[in-house]
């Protein structure tokens, strides 16, 4: 018996289709495309942490998971909310492919040589106090939108920040003034990786993309993932966290805690074999050291 064909929920955005027809591309299936607007795409003015977090790009793709119109869902890793209560009872993240690149970008200038002063563009406040901690001169500005709008508002002698794997897969990475590597620029959790959930009963479905799961991603995402759920924080909390792992599947996470004007700056890494282990003690570690010096996270 033939295999059914697979029906994919994702955002409308160019780089959320790119992301769907990616997955498509790699399970080698002839896939039907279910386009799904959501939340943060219809407001592209409130802030993300007004608006409810990253959960507002995922919150209707996955009820279409859910209630049938879809059998799968595509998404940017870092968009799904890491703690387990904000997960949806039902679905389960099947695979993650090989991820792409974890680093930003900034857009209009290199970081040291952008004047005294300039104003940078993001949404992101991980962003914010990183480039503040770097540079306490800069200046910032709230920013929303997809990747072609936020190109489009590049502050006058200043810049903004954009996911170098944006830029990437939609073939703009020229447009990149400086690459911030993450031992000086932490990523956000999930940066450059792709989730794909379906529901927990559909054993086909799940079967079909075991063969697209990138086993060392997963367990870096996975240790990121689980440091996020130990903070409890959100996309409005000032915390990164970037996970390596070797070629003896060992796990070394690199992490970051700050204050929103990025004056303190908590910085440390754990090594381990187990991901979700690695993840929750560097979490409950850094919560218990950063409890004083970062009230305002």
């Amino acid at each position: 018996m033939a295999a059914r064909r697979l029906r994919v929920a994702t955002r409308g955005s160019a780089l959320a289709r790119w992301q769907a027809d990616h997955v498509a591309a790699l399970l080698g299936d002839d896939v039907e495309i279910v386009v799904v607007s959501t939340l943060g795409d219809r407001d592209r003015t409130t802030s993300l942490d007004k608006l409810g977090g990253r959960g507002v790009f995922t919150k209707e793709v996955q009820e279409a998971v859910l209630d049938g119109r879809a059998d799968l869902a595509v998404h940017s890793c870092k968009d799904l909310p890491s703690a387990p209560e904000l997960q949806p009872d039902g679905l389960v993240i099947a695979c993650v492919p090989e991820r792409g690149d974890v680093r930003d970008a900034l857009v209009g200038g290199r970081l040291d040589d952008l004047p005294p002063g300039a104003r940078i563009a993001t949404g992101a406040a991980r962003r914010r106090a990183q480039l503040a901690d770097l540079r306490p001169d800069l200046t910032f500005t709230d920013l929303r939108g997809n990747i072609e709008t936020r190109l489009e508002k590049v502050p006058s002698g200043g810049a903004v920040v954009v996911a170098n794997a944006a830029l990437v897969r939609l073939g703009l990475e020229g447009r990149a003034d400086e690459v911030l590597e993450p031992d000086r620029f932490l990523p956000q959790v999930g940066q450059g990786a792709l989730a794909v959930e379906c529901r927990g009963d559909d054993d086909e479905t799940i079967e079909r993309l075991r063969a697209v799961e990138h086993p060392t991603t997963r367990r870096a995402v996975d240790a990121e993932r689980a440091w996020l759920a130990t903070l409890g924080g959100g996309c409005d909390l000032p915390a990164a966290a970037h996970a390596r792992v070797d070629g003896d599947g060992g796990v070394h996470l690199a992490a970051l805690l700050a204050s929103l004007d990025g004056r303190a700056v908590l910085r440390a890494s754990a090594d381990g074999d187990d991901p979700h282990e690695v993840g929750g003690r560097l979490g409950r570690s850094m919560l218990e050291s950063g409890a004083v010096l970062l009230d305002d996270v």
